[in-house]
Parts: structure tokens; C-alpha cells; sequence
């Protein structure tokens, strides 16, 4: 084979591979950040959603509503993937709300439903106070305080000092880019690549 053809197939083959590594954990890190310019405002109310691929209005939501418009930008429906797994394993999700059945409306909107989810199908990751620790397209929960939880996903943008990558969350103030990884207790640190 001529030098010039061997050079263009192993081109082929590194930018193939390049490419290739602009990994979904990537992508999900830009759709999050994405996000961000459309106007949210925090509203946990209860809505009737269309299913599958169902979402609240487009100009509401909550922290978990992050986590599944970003999924969806990726054609990845957690709506669907955590109705279809609750209702083969209900007893694996938590009991928290006295449900006796799935809820196709909200269950994916709950992030210990989604911390279940994650730890069943993707991988549960060591919480760790290592910033390094935490990439881009990672899905991280928190305690706000008193039980309250909170979920967001980690992106790859730093922190003013360089430090940390930066959450993509709702947290009261629409889908926003904050530097919060270690603001509060971390509960659970997920990777989901379908």
C-alpha cells in the first residue's frame, strides 16, 4: 500500500475515533448547557403529560426536568425508560409518595425515582469531595437540607478559580449554570450512557 493511501486510512481511522470520543457524556454536557438559554420558571405542580416522550410546558419546570430534556435531547426518553422499569420492579422504587402503582405523569420527575433508575441501569459512581472526580455528563443528586433532593448535571465549564466543573440545575431560578457541586451534601453520583 502507497504511503499516502496508508497516511488518509489512518487519518480515516483517528478522526473516526476522535469523533467517536466526543462522547455521549460530552454531548449531554452541551444539550444541558443548551438548555440554559430558554426561560424556565421553577413549578413542581402535578400536570397530565402526554406519553410517551410527554414533557410539562415548555416554560416550566424543576430540577428534574433538567436531567430529562437533556436525555431527550439525545433521543432518550426517560420518561418512558422509568415508567416501563417501574412498573416491571415497583417494589425497587422507593415508597415515598403511597402509590400503589406507576405514575407515567410524574414518577420520572422525582429524583429519588431517578437516583433508582441510575443506580439500576447505569453506573453508580463513589461520592467523593475530588472535584476531579465529577466529569462532564455526569449526573449528580444533593440533600438541599431536611431531606429535600436535588439533581443536576455536571458540565464542561469551570469554575471561576478552575477548579470544578460547573452544575446545569433548576433550583428555583430556571435552568441555570451554577458553581454548586459541593455547595450541598452530595447523595449520589451517576453515569447514564444508554
Amino acid at each position: 500500500m502507497p504511503l499516502n493511501c496508508l497516511i488518509v486510512v489512518l487519518f480515516a481511522f483517528i478522526s473516526h475515533n476522535l469523533f467517536a470520543q466526543e462522547t455521549f457524556s460530552t454531548r449531554l454536557s452541551d444539550v444541558a448547557i443548551e438548555l440554559t438559554k430558554q426561560k424556565v420558571v421553577y413549578d413542581p405542580s402535578y400536570f397530565s403529560i402526554p406519553y410517551p416522550n410527554g414533557d410539562v410546558p415548555a416554560g416550566k419546570g424543576v430540577c428534574t426536568d433538567v436531567i430529562i430534556r437533556a436525555y431527550r435531547k439525545l433521543n432518550i426518553d426517560l420518561q418512558r425508560l422509568v415508567h416501563e422499569d417501574m412498573k416491571a420492579n415497583f417494589s425497587k422504587y422507593p415508597a415515598r409518595w403511597g402509590l400503589k402503582k406507576p405514575d407515567r405523569n410524574i414518577d420520572h420527575r422525582r429524583v429519588p425515582n431517578l437516583m433508582t433508575f441510575f443506580t439500576r441501569h447505569g453506573t453508580s459512581l463513589p461520592l467523593s469531595k475530588k472535584s476531579e472526580d465529577y466529569k462532564p455528563g455526569d449526573i449528580v443528586t444533593w440533600d438541599l437540607s431536611a431531606g429535600v433532593p436535588h439533581i443536576g448535571i455536571v458540565i464542561n465549564k469551570k469554575s471561576e478559580d478552575g477548579l470544578r466543573n460547573l452544575i446545569v440545575h433548576n433550583i428555583g431560578a430556571g435552568q441555570e449554570i451554577s458553581d454548586c457541586l459541593f455547595q450541598f451534601n452530595i447523595t449520589g453520583h451517576y453515569r447514564y450512557e444508554p
